[in-house]
């Protein structure tokens, strides 16, 4: 049978965008979340369904999506899972992937590959809440789903609700776990980071120039943009890819260094030539 109604277990910026996807096609979305946040997504028409106890905010749903920060994601698995009937899909949409696919293997055992399918849509803003919803917000972006087989090795509501996620106008990816932690390091945790020291580091600037807030212009404002994403997000993925983030930040500092040093040479030149080549080449 077709999906006719998907949980959402955390009706924030990415759970909420979701639900106001899904319901475009028809699903029933049934909401968990804090109470007023749950109040604000019923208002928005977010929603068709409120329920302040996640367990019973799961009845009667073909799929169930854990939307909330990567730790409270682990949690759920932990509480929710054993609670779901066979025929229900948990999936998420947290930002790292090894220790969530971890937990979900020790609650489903073998079964784990037909009850859970692990997912993250590389999508969002840079400020979070429901107020920030969006049923557009995944249109033409990318949502990785963990799969050691391209996808093969998927049960049929996993693939049905695969089918569901690409209806958004979404190109979908298969990684295992750790392909993806390793290369969202990079691509998604490292540029949070970067963004978050150079504002940190401007801002302690302009306490004494003031002025740098009427100055700065558009590479100043797209440099600094996702610096206002907030802590309680990135500090589960920060915990839980910790490595790989430490890795890829070691290797932007040696680069930095080698930069720094090469200020007055022709390597400098070297450098914006080779950075040249990364959007060119794409």
């Amino acid at each position: 049978m077709p999906i006719s109604q998907i949980t959402i277990l955390g009706t924030g910026l990415i759970g909420g965008s979701l639900a106001r996807s899904l319901r475009r096609r028809g699903i029933r979305i049934v909401g968990w979340d804090r109470p007023e946040v749950l109040e604000k997504a019923t208002e928005l028409g977010v929603i068709d369904e409120m329920n302040l106890d996640a367990a019973r905010a799961c009845e009667g749903s073909d799929v169930v999506v854990l939307a909330t920060p990567v730790g409270s994601i682990i949690d759920l698995i932990e509480r929710i899972g054993p609670l779901l009937p066979a025929t229900t899909l948990l999936t998420d949409v947290g930002s790292t992937k090894v220790e969530i696919a971890g937990r979900a293997r020790s609650v489903f055992g073998n079964a784990v590959q037909a009850r859970f399918l692990g997912g993250h849509p590389m999508a969002g803003k840079e400020r979070s809440g429901i107020e920030q919803s969006s049923a557009d917000v995944f249109q033409f972006s990318t949502w990785i789903f963990i799969s050691e087989n391209n996808g093969e090795d998927l049960g049929p509501l996993a693939q049905e609700y695969v089918q569901l996620v690409q209806s958004l106008v979404v190109r979908v990816v298969y990684l295992n776990a750790e392909q993806h932690d390793r290369l969202c390091a990079w691509i998604s945790h490292l540029p949070q980071m970067v963004s978050t020291a150079l504002a940190s580091t401007l801002l302690e600037e302009a306490a004494e120039n003031p002025v740098v807030y009427d100055i700065g212009g558009r590479a100043l404002r797209e440099m600094t943009r996702i610096a206002s994403s907030p802590y309680s997000m990135w500090r589960d993925v920060a915990l839980t890819n910790a490595e790989n983030i430490a890795e890829a930040l070691h290797k932007l500092e040696q680069r930095i260094g080698h930069i720094r040093e090469n200020l007055k040479t022709p390597e400098l030149r070297a450098e914006f030539e080779r950075a040249n080549k990364f959007r060119r080449d794409k």
